[in-house]
């Protein structure tokens, strides 16, 4: 069996890695989580809790600020591969505490590129994020495109992170593929995002906070899909260092996604206007070319049917 150490692990995206790892049969999973604050950590303890008393798993509760932590956790085991997802996340939270984004998403990346370096790990996999492309006029947004003037502290620790995995890469032969991922949402989505925040409010009667006038577009995409992509991309051997889009490649404007909510939940939203948030871009539009070239990507998931079987899953879990 091959070792991985899952960054983030009992988070939204990443225990939906650990599960796909563990379906698998070949893998120990080693999920490095903090469990922090950002959202309710009772919630991230639930996507886990399944796996606690199997063989392949283990979890260690740690802050990838803290390299002691860190290493002993790589003294555990020889990890094959290191998927890491774990980071602070969201643009406007980072615009109140950008030091603390820092301190995560760029010190953080470093130790963790760090003793994998030294323990000798042969595949990184970086979760990096579509933000990194600020306000880009040129649509799809391509990995050749310029990402040199992000628009958040949160997109600014994403490039950096990038920039740090091209430079172990190019330096000691630690072959990385950074994936930027566009607005994944899901089953067990983060409580704070668009898609599941609409949901509560709107099954509960409440207000839904409309930033702008509802045409900012995004490029929705189905955790099933990104999955596989991440998937694909901890095999990826071509060559040491890539940057690949993992999208559905197709914008949906803000007044369109509430309305398959509402179609869905069978209830009206209420709509609060509000200003346009610093921080946040216009669109998001992914170019998924490479991914499909390199990855096999295949996104098979159209928003419409997500938001199904999201909304599916929010009326089974929801509190």
């Amino acid at each position: 069996m091959r070792n991985v150490l899952v960054t983030g692990g009992a988070g939204f995206i990443g225990s939906h890695l650990v599960e796909r790892l563990l379906g698998e049969g070949r893998w120990r999973v080693h999920v490095v989580d903090d469990f922090n604050d950002f959202y309710d950590p009772a919630l991230k303890r639930r996507n886990v809790a399944p796996h606690l008393s199997r063989e392949d798993f283990r979890l260690h509760e740690a802050d990838i600020r803290d390299r002691a932590a860190l290493e002993r956790v790589f003294r555990e085991a020889a990890f094959d591969c290191v998927v890491h997802l774990a980071a602070r996340a969201g643009v406007r939270p980072s615009l109140r505490e950008p030091a603390l984004y820092a301190e995560t998403n760029v010190a953080g990346t470093l130790n963790l590129l760090e003793l994998a370096r030294w323990s000798g790990v042969r595949q990184f996999v970086f979760g990096s994020s579509s933000s990194v492309y600020g306000e880009n006029e040129k649509v799809p947004f391509s990995e050749d495109d310029p990402v040199s003037k992000p628009i958040s502290p949160y997109a600014a620790t994403k490039a950096a992170g990038e920039l740090l995995c091209h430079t172990y890469s190019h330096l000691f032969g630690l072959r990385v593929v950074c994936l930027r991922f566009f607005t994944v949402y899901g089953a067990r989505q983060r409580p704070d995002l668009a898609i599941h925040k609409f949901a509560r409010l709107i099954s509960e009667g409440r207000p839904i906070p409309v930033f702008g006038d509802g045409t900012t577009r995004r490029d929705y995409t189905y955790i099933d899909d990104i999955i596989a992509g991440v998937r694909a991309a901890m095999d990826y051997e071509a060559t040491n260092y890539e940057v690949i889009n993992l999208g559905e490649s197709r914008t949906v404007s803000l007044s369109e996604l509430i309305g398959l909510l509402e179609k869905e939940l069978g209830r009206d939203a209420r709509i609060d206007r509000q200003p346009l948030q610093p921080g946040d871009v216009p669109q998001t539009f992914a170019d998924t070319r490479k991914a499909r070239a390199l990855l096999g990507y295949d996104p098979r998931t159209p928003i419409e049917e997500g938001v199904r079987r999201f909304v599916e899953w929010f009326k089974r879990n929801d509190e």
